[in-house]
Formats: structure tokens, C-alpha cells, sequence
């Protein structure tokens, strides 16, 4: 195992619009790699520099050690899947499937052997003569992933290619994309505005915002530890504070809430708490945590994912997850309750 992708310092330049800013990146042979942020990040430039289809602007983009400058699309050790798909619907699931090995103009023989065995891998054998009008949302991103991976390409771009489906077919695309790409074992570059399928999917995500990453970590990293107010705001849900000023451990948002927050050696202006940080009814013998007390304004029934939003003396909103348990079934809106959160689960920046 090594290092297969690496862009140095890469930037595009659209005129005056910079749309890829100074990128640093490395991947290791092997890896599964999203690329998560909101519409006009960056994210899609940055997959069409690596694919060939644009040129950057500065800085270098290498794949096995050899630099892709000047070197076109096809000739370039990646595939890649589309948003839309691009399955040929004049032809059936084994004719799409051996499209590009045709093309390389491989003996029939061959070309069988590594359709039918990519079918298998994909959990689509025996679909060989099916139509693609005939496959459901779930087998025709399995045809387009099998078309890509059968040409064995070093790395396999695919940009957003799970956005088009139903929520409850996309869950199951998620874990279904994970497994196979840890069997077959082809590096994956994943491009997604869905935090979700990022965070479930891979082993790092890399962050953009306006052009510029801001973080390439682990998806736990990411979310328990964000480097900026970007990350932290942009990836699972949390609450956002502004904040009015610092005085010794003692910080104050501009609604007038107070909390300790020890050991902040900056004067910060946004904090962060996530909902699931917060402590219902905390023991009175806990230590190391900010004690409060809140009006309970409205509670969001969702299953296990149930939420309250709760009101301080001083002002400040605050979403809250409320556990599934008998000790709290009892709540309604309107009840006063004894939140706490820990010092290390309250996330400050400045910037």
C-alpha cells in the first residue's frame, strides 16, 4: 500500500473566480476518500482536474507518482460515475457492462469472463439480458458502478451518484457502495453534498468551502473534533452561538447566556454545542460540566432521533436530543428541566 493520488498546491482559476484554492492532498492505494461540501465548493472542478476534463490552473495532480499534465481522459488510470448514470438504454446489462473492453478490443472470450465476474461482485448475475428500463434506482448505479470497475481503472471517481434516489433506497446504497468497494479494494473518490453518506462511507473526508479544504480527517475526527467553525457548523447538526466577549474562563453570547469554558487561551466569536452533548438532569456529583436550566419550548418526535427545543432565561434557543427512556417520558412543553454539558463538548473559534 502507498500513496496513488496526490495534488500539490492545486488551484483553478475561472477569470477573477477561483474555484479550487491551493488544494494539498494525498491518498493512499486502497482508500475510500469523499469529498464533501455545499453547492459551489469546489468539490466538482477538483473531480474533473483529476479525471482530465479540466486543466488546473496551478499546481499538479499525480497518480502513481506520474504527473497527469498533458496527459488526456482516456488515457489516465481512472473511471468514473456519473450523476446521471450514462447507462446506454439501446443496449442490455451485459452490453453496457462490456462497452469499454469492446472498445479496447478484447477477444470475446475475455470480455465474457470479466463481465460475468464483475456481475457476480456486484450482486447482478443473472441480469445479463435484462434491459436498463427494466432495473430498479438500486441495479442501475450496480450496472454503472460494474461498467467503471471492469476496466480496472486505478481509482474510481464517482460524483454524487446516489443523489438521485429515494431516501430509504439511498441508506441502503450507502452500505451496499462501503462493502463493495472494501472487497474489490479500488481506491474511491467520492464527491457529496450528503454529510451522511460521507460519514458512513469512507475513511477520511476531506472538507471544501468557497475552493478551500478546511479539513481532511477522519469521519470521527470530523465530527468530534472540527479545526474550524466551518467544519464544525457544516457537518451533523449542532447549535451556533455568537458570542459578545471573554472574561477569564467565562464566555457570553450575544443573547446574555454565560458559561465556563476553561483553558480557551483566544478571545472567540462563535461557539458550538451539539444536540447529543447535552446532559439531561445531570447527578449532582458530575464534574468538569456547565449547569443550567431551561424551559422545554417544543419537542420534535422523531423515533430515537427525538429532539427539544428549550429556551434559556436569557434568550438563547438550544436544540437538545432527548433520550428514549422512561425517565424522561414524562416531559412536556412548558416543564423547567436541569440541563448540564461538558467543558470539552463545547467547541469555540474565533473567525
Amino acid at each position: 500500500m502507498g500513496t496513488i493520488l496526490e495534488m500539490k498546491d492545486l488551484s483553478k482559476h475561472f477569470g477573477d473566480f477561483v474555484a479550487v484554492d491551493r488544494v494539498n492532498l494525498t491518498v493512499e492505494e486502497g482508500e475510500f476518500v469523499s469529498v464533501l461540501g455545499p453547492s459551489g465548493c469546489g468539490k466538482t472542478t477538483l473531480l474533473r482536474i483529476i479525471a482530465g476534463f479540466l486543466e488546473e490552473s496551478v499546481g499538479d495532480v499525480t497518480i502513481q507518482g506520474e504527473s497527469m499534465k498533458g496527459i488526456s481522459p482516456e488515457n489516465r488510470p481512472v473511471n468514473i460515475v456519473f450523476q446521471s448514470l450514462a447507462l446506454f438504454p439501446m443496449m442490455d446489462v451485459y452490453e453496457n457492462v462490456a462497452f469499454g473492453l469492446k472498445r479496447k478490443k478484447l477477444d470475446k472470450a475475455e470480455i465474457k469472463e470479466l463481465v460475468l465476474d464483475m456481475l457476480q461482485r456486484v450482486g447482478l448475475q443473472g441480469y445479463e439480458k435484462k434491459k436498463i428500463s427494466e432495473l430498479s434506482g438500486g441495479q442501475k448505479q450496480r450496472v454503472a458502478i460494474a461498467r467503471s470497475l471492469v476496466m480496472k481503472p486505478s481509482i474510481l471517481l464517482l460524483d454524487e451518484p446516489l443523489s438521485a434516489l429515494d431516501r430509504k433506497l439511498r441508506e441502503h446504497m450507502k452500505v451496499e457502495l462501503k462493502e463493495l468497494q472494501k472487497e474489490i479494494g479500488t481506491t474511491f473518490i467520492y464527491i457529496t453534498h450528503d454529510q451522511s453518506e460521507a460519514l458512513v462511507m469512507s475513511d477520511r473526508v476531506a472538507v471544501m468551502n468557497k475552493g478551500f479544504l478546511e479539513q481532511l480527517d477522519t469521519p470521527h475526527n470530523l465530527y468530534n473534533h472540527p479545526k474550524t467553525a466551518f467544519v464544525a457548523g457544516f457537518v451533523g447538526e449542532n447549535n451556533r452561538f455568537a458570542l459578545s466577549g471573554k472574561e477569564g474562563d467565562t464566555i457570553t453570547t450575544e443573547a446574555g447566556w454565560q458559561l465556563t469554558k476553561p483553558g480557551l487561551d483566544f478571545e472567540p466569536n462563535v461557539m458550538f454545542i451539539r444536540p447529543e452533548a447535552f446532559i439531561l438532569a445531570p447527578d449532582e456529583a458530575m464534574e468538569g460540566i456547565v449547569r443550567f436550566d431551561a424551559r422545554i419550548k417544543t419537542i420534535l418526535f422523531d423515533g430515537a432521533n427525538t429532539k427539544m427545543s428549550v429556551v434559556l432565561e436569557q434568550g438563547d434557543d438550544i436544540l437538545i436530543s432527548l433520550p428514549q427512556n422512561a425517565k424522561f417520558a414524562g416531559l412536556k412543553e412548558g416543564d423547567t428541566i436541569s440541563i448540564g454539558v461538558a467543558y470539552d463538548n463545547i467547541k469555540c473559534y474565533k473567525g
